[in-house]
């Protein structure tokens, strides 16, 4: 399983480090990726990263914003977030699968998700 933490709220220009950590899984065998999904608008993509330590972004307006990394001895993946705009306000799952994609199906498993609100 998949246990995402890490949202709040957070002003324009801010910055929250999202957290995913996973069990009951060879973790080192699966990419994680981040998507996120906005109130009536589909889930979407944000950043990957996969088994063979390459990364992903899927999402242009957070290049430069938001990395990604792992810890493969904790078991925990991060998505660190800076420069936050209020665009970036969604609810923000982490998810595991074989491989990097921008695609909700080509995940096996899947957090419960974390709110990220970004407000003045």
């Amino acid at each position: 399983q998949l246990q995402a933490s890490g949202g709040g709220l957070a002003h324009p220009g801010g910055s929250l480090r999202l957290s995913c950590a996973a069990s009951g899984f060879t973790f080192d065998d699966y990419a994680i990726g981040w998507f996120r999904q906005a109130p009536g608008k589909e889930r979407e993509g944000v950043l990957c990263y996969s088994s063979s330590d390459t990364t992903a972004h899927h999402v242009y307006s957070v290049k430069g914003r938001f990395t990604i990394s792992r810890d493969n001895a904790k078991n925990t993946v991060y998505l660190q977030m800076n420069s936050l705009k209020p665009e970036d306000t969604s609810v923000y799952y982490c998810a595991a699968g074989q491989f990097c994609s921008v695609y909700v199906g080509g995940f096996d498993y899947w957090g419960q998700g974390t709110q990220v609100t970004v407000s003045s």
